[in-house]
């Protein structure tokens, strides 16, 4: 008799994967990461980590190098952007109080940096590796690669995004879908900026038929835009495509002038269209399942896809902790608890565009008036904060626990 520990396919290197790759391994899992291009990289662009996030990574011992190469906001503030006139503000200090976790803001590439660095610590990952097809029986699950390799595994986790070649495998080409809005991604140097153009907070500039969001990343030396508008054209799914200022300009004429100088500067821009899927009923099939945007893809209005993949790895370490010698027990028992919460907060992401968006004066008036009142009581029910930000995975029983061995005999 010989023992041998368990072994994980990630197909996928971004931020869902390696974090999904680093929470199992640390359950003493052999994980290894199968990634299609020749170095792990994001896009030039930001990204928030809500409290939600911020407690999954604290759990994997993150949250200092979170916080060192991240930017903590001091408010949430919303503003008109044709006006600047302030919608509402929200002290961060007051959330990170109420939710037991701060707001962080990075550059995407220092996040998967991150990420990668502890993963690189107890997984093995392949670059150039790219997963062209997946198949599972009741015994277990066979990775085929491009080179026409074929691994075996007793799991199979598709962290390989909105086209992900696994869950085209589970459930069939069903193509995403368009959302109707373009989103630009930009990168100022604060340098380029006259000092103090931007408050050292979340901005949430909306306007009709569009909204825009600033902040700051990498320690407060760069300013980070998402600027989204809706449009009847359909745009591809890549942020790889570089944009014009002059197109950049052009989308959003009306908006007031000190949000103009931020896109008149921005440095590094990137345009894409904003795609999603409808929930699904069920994720997995045997040894298969799938985590983040190859599950569900979501518009980022609630500012949680890399929140949701982080929760999503994290409850899926946690199950496979509890049943490490029944791996289908538990992938049913991670997809009860992940399916109804990513279902609902797709759907409400869709729905927060249409609030940021309005494009009637009296329901943008009423919009104002209610902010007011929802941020004197304590709170704001168009942020939609606490049931995102409450949930904990990392409390319950059965969680992960660093270096605890998990064997199979043979």
């Amino acid at each position: 008799m010989k023992t041998r520990k368990r072994r994980v396919a990630v197909i996928g290197g971004g931020l869902g994967g390696l974090t999904a790759a680093s929470a199992i391994a640390r359950n003493g899992f052999e994980v290894h990461v199968f990634e299609q291009a020749h170095e792990l990289g994001e896009v030039g662009a930001g990204v928030g980590v809500t409290p939600n996030g911020v407690k999954v990574l604290r759990a994997l011992g993150l949250e200092a190098a979170l916080r060192a190469r991240g930017f903590e906001s001091e408010a949430v503030v919303g503003r008109d952007w044709t006006t600047a006139r302030s919608l509402f503000r929200l002290p961060m200090k007051d959330i990170a109080a109420r939710y037991g976790a701060p707001n962080v803001e990075l550059h995407r590439a220092d996040l998967l940096d991150i990420l990668a660095t502890s993963a690189r610590v107890t997984c093995r990952i392949h670059l150039d590796s790219r997963c062209v097809a997946v198949s599972s029986s009741d015994r277990g699950a066979i990775v085929t690669l491009s080179d026409s390799r074929r691994e075996k595994f007793d799991l199979v986790v598709g962290c390989d995004g909105i086209h992900s070649v696994v869950r085209e495998a589970l459930h069939g080409r069903d193509a995403p879908r368009f959302t109707g809005n373009m989103c630009w991604r930009a990168l100022i140097p604060v340098e380029k900026l006259p000092p103090k153009h931007v408050s050292p907070d979340v901005t949430i500039w909306t306007g009709s038929g569009g909204h825009i969001v600033t902040g700051y990343v990498r320690g407060g030396t760069l300013v980070a835009v998402a600027a989204i508008r809706e449009t009847a054209d359909w745009a591809e799914e890549s942020w790889s495509t570089e944009a014009k200022t002059s197109e950049l300009m052009a989308s959003f004429p009306e908006v007031h002038r000190n949000l103009r100088l931020l896109l008149e500067r921005a440095d590094q821009r990137f345009k894409g269209g904003l795609f999603d899927r409808d929930p699904l009923p069920t994720w997995g099939r045997n040894f298969i399942t799938l985590l983040g945007d190859a599950a569900h893809p979501m518009l980022p209005f609630l500012g949680q896809g890399a929140s949701m993949a982080f929760e999503d790895a994290y409850v899926l370490s946690r199950e496979l902790c509890r049943s490490p010698e029944d791996v289908a027990r538990a992938l049913r028992s991670y997809e009860a608890e992940r399916i109804p919460r990513t279902a609902k907060v797709q759907l409400a992401a869709r729905k927060q565009g249409e609030v940021f968006h309005l494009t009637s004066p009296l329901s943008r008036i009423k919009r104002w008036f209610q902010n007011r009142v929802d941020v004197h009581q304590g709170g704001l029910a168009e942020l939609q904060t606490e049931w995102l930000y409450n949930y904990d995975p990392t409390c319950c029983v059965g969680a992960v626990e660093p270096n605890s061995p998990q064997w199979i005999e043979l």
